[in-house]
């Protein structure tokens, strides 16, 4: 089964778009009528959706990395640096994620953006 992407309001629409023409299921918070929650509220609105987050926010990033010390469940992070990586980069790290992937390897896993 392919992940399906859920990405927080710090991302770039360009991103989202690649990865549409390109096949990927990607829902961005603001087209969910999420973009005014708290960062909670988002990881566990993905983690019922069971899609995987991707934010460029380090506050989010601390936050699940607290939900994951304490055991809270959640679908899985992806987090990447919002300077000095390209929108080509993400597009093709998140595509191998999204088709190569299955969701279940992800939950509760925090990865950092971009593979090397």
């Amino acid at each position: 089964m392919p992940v399906q992407l859920y990405f927080d309001v710090h991302v770039d629409k360009a991103i989202h778009d690649q990865l549409h023409l390109r096949g990927v299921d990607v829902l961005r918070a603001q087209d969910d009528g999420a973009g005014e929650m708290t960062d909670e509220d988002l990881l566990q609105r993905a983690t019922d959706l069971g899609r995987i987050t991707f934010t460029q926010d380090v506050r989010f990033k601390a936050m699940a990395e607290a939900w994951q010390r304490q055991g809270k469940p959640f679908s899985g992070l992806l987090f990447g640096n919002q300077l000095g990586v390209t929108v080509g980069t993400y597009v093709k790290d998140l595509e191998l994620i999204a088709k190569a992937t299955d969701p279940a390897e992800w939950v509760n896993v925090i990865q950092h953006l971009p593979y090397k």
